[in-house]
């Protein structure tokens, strides 16, 4: 028997902390909801769940980035809707104005309101924005140059398909135009129509480049910079290049085929039997032109609605696994909880009677 050591009291000691230590844990677990909370609890555990949380944000985030796409596309489309129909309203006009019982006066108050039309459908064209910025004005296009573009001879538009690259365009021949890039054909080139002054390169899977060109100047060795760039890049995943790219052509007159030309000559002149007959084919292109953007809108509006389901998708498995590593089980924490608070408190009882032992040694001193 010893007073100075009293080793069962140690032992009770040591043990006791242990229990207290695991109860306090399990305390924290059950009140922050969390078995992770420190990165001792699981070191592993920790850096695995940070980095699907930081991953579960992100895709909230691109979410939300799809959703206002969806609502940009809407807005061009609304405007272009309203296009649509003032073109409709000129077609109407043409076929009008090409009948033999109006009078030059008629003539010229048709000529009056398609003109008041052509005015709203550049207004629209100017003024259409989400957030700032213009939709319709030709800044969300395809960007690309070239060498002749004081002489009319420009990039229209290309599809984000088209490959990027310098292309040598050959004009000399507008029955017979080419193009090549470094010297070389253009793999998978369908065909290459020039007419009404846009030449069109189209390849076998439909993808576009329009080159503009004068009836006066269509020259051979134009230098055609397709760039890639443009375009409204929706980011809708976590990582770079994760992205949609959005692209809506220019839809004022000129670039619709019914502006007034800088030579003066007007595609829309309705003061004559003939000119209003010759307009209803640009009117007619016009139609389609705009029809075949909002054909692209609604594409992209159903592909973007798809990447919100699919993110929302991904996002809430996400969720169920970043829960499997850093939630805690409740009933199963409870259970534990209670075993260590009923060892905690015999540990507590054990540890009063180890330390009454030593008051047994005054007997022998009696």
């Amino acid at each position: 028997m010893k007073i100075n050591s009293n080793i069962q009291a140690l032992v009770a000691q040591n043990v006791l902390r242990t229990n207290e230590e695991k109860h306090a844990s399990s305390t924290e677990k059950l009140s922050s909801g969390f078995k992770i909370n420190h990165a001792k609890d699981s070191p592993a555990g920790m850096a695995i769940g940070n980095r699907m949380n930081a991953q579960i944000r992100s895709l909230y985030k691109a979410k939300d980035n799809a959703s206002n796409a969806v609502n940009v596309v809407q807005t061009a489309d609304g405007a272009l809707t309203e296009v649509h129909n003032m073109l409709q309203r000129m077609n109407e006009l043409g076929i009008k104005a090409s009948t033999g019982t109006l009078t030059t006066s008629d003539r010229e108050a048709i000529q009056k309101e398609v003109n008041a039309l052509r005015e709203e459908i550049d207004r629209i064209a100017k003024d259409s924005e989400y957030n700032t910025q213009n939709l319709l004005g030709g800044e969300q296009q395809m960007k690309g140059y070239t060498n002749m573009t004081n002489r009319g001879i420009k990039v229209l538009d290309y599809d984000v398909e088209f490959p990027k690259g310098k292309y040598i365009l050959d004009l000399s021949s507008l029955d017979n135009p080419t193009i090549k890039i470094n010297g070389h054909d253009v793999p998978n080139l369908k065909d290459i129509v020039c007419e009404d002054g846009r030449c069109t390169a189209t390849l076998n899977d439909g993808s576009k480049l329009v080159v503009s060109y004068t009836e006066s100047d269509h020259p051979a060795g134009i230098e055609v910079d397709v760039t890639g760039i443009g375009g409204m890049k929706i980011q809708v995943g976590t990582s770079t290049g994760q992205e949609i790219q959005v692209v809506i052509p220019k839809m004022d007159p000129l670039a619709l085929g019914i502006g007034v030309k800088q030579d003066g000559e007007d595609p829309i002149d309705m003061r004559t039997q003939d000119g209003a007959r010759s307009s209803l084919e640009a009117i007619k292109d016009a139609i389609e032109y705009v029809s075949n953007a909002r054909s692209r809108l609604g594409a992209y509006q159903n592909r973007l609605e798809s990447t919100v389901a699919s993110l929302a998708e991904t996002t809430e498995n996400l969720e169920g696994s970043y829960s499997t590593v850093k939630d805690v089980d409740m009933a199963e924490e409870m259970v534990d909880y209670t075993k260590l608070q009923v060892l905690v408190q015999a540990g507590t009882s054990m540890l009063a009677q180890a330390n009454e032992q030593p008051q047994q040694a005054l007997q022998l001193l009696q």
